[in-house]
């Protein structure tokens, strides 16, 4: 059967990393991309018998790029450190890795069901749900793009899905979600900066509302109740607060 490498770029992330490296403990290798934890994240990575190197951040697309580069199976499998493969999925996975041992997989990537632990529930009704991302392809034909903080991986070759739940534990708590909200939309603001974008009173006025709309309405995000109601405000407050800090940093030059 054909191997596969896992790799994961984390920092401080002793809170969720053991869960997630337990549920990769079938594949042939884990790769870890820290870019200076000073909590016990090294210790638990080590524990696990994973290949640690150290590399300054650089920006998700980069950190990924490089951990990609470190892998040395023919298949990888890309995880965030607060994420789990389920049960289902590893199965699917295995079987799928059996049959390309016998040529009988026409893929190079897969794109995987991402389902959100979040505010004490599963999201399977809307908002979240559906959500695919393409985290397993051949070593060979994957490669990692996109603008800050979203990232994303492009494979050369036909596509397929799998069934399988990616489990991720998204925020511990509102306070977690908000903490990081701030962070992310620093980071995507600069990235609008750098390519040129600078904001508008439509932008700032309209964007936001928008966001709101797609989440609460298109992706039915009401489905969820109360809690759909405060992610859809959320995911508003971060466009409000990406383009804002767009507007302060062209402000300042």
């Amino acid at each position: 059967m054909k191997g596969i490498s896992a790799f994961i770029v984390c920092k401080n992330e002793m809170l969720s990393i053991e869960r997630c490296l337990q549920s990769l403990s079938w594949c042939n290798e884990i790769v870890i991309v820290d870019s200076g934890s000073t909590d016990a994240t090294l210790e638990i990575c080590a524990k696990h018998n994973c290949r640690i190197a150290h590399r300054e951040w650089s920006g998700y697309v980069e950190q990924k790029s490089f951990g990609l580069s470190l892998c040395s199976q023919p298949w990888i499998l890309n995880l965030d450190a607060d994420e789990e493969v389920s049960p289902e999925l590893h199965g699917e996975i295995r079987a799928m890795l059996m049959q390309d041992a016998s040529g009988n997989v026409k893929e190079d990537g897969f794109e995987l069901l991402r389902v959100v632990f979040y505010l004490g529930r599963w999201w399977r009704k809307g908002g979240w749900h559906p959500e695919r991302r393409l985290r397993l392809a051949r070593r060979e034909r994957v490669s990692w793009h996109g603008e800050e903080p979203h990232e994303h991986a492009s494979v050369l070759g036909p596509v397929g899905r799998m069934q399988g739940e990616l489990r991720h534990y998204t925020y511990r708590d509102i306070a977690d979600h908000v903490s990081r909200i701030n962070a992310h939309s620093t980071s995507a603001a600069r990235a609008l900066y750098a390519k040129g974008t600078r904001p508008s009173f439509v932008s700032l006025l309209l964007k936001p509302k928008a966001r709101f709309a797609k989440f609460f309405l298109l992706r039915r995000g009401y489905r969820e109740g109360v809690p759909g109601l405060l992610v859809a405000c959320m995911e508003a407050f971060y466009v409000f607060l990406k383009y804002f800090k767009l507007w302060e940093i062209a402000r300042k030059k």
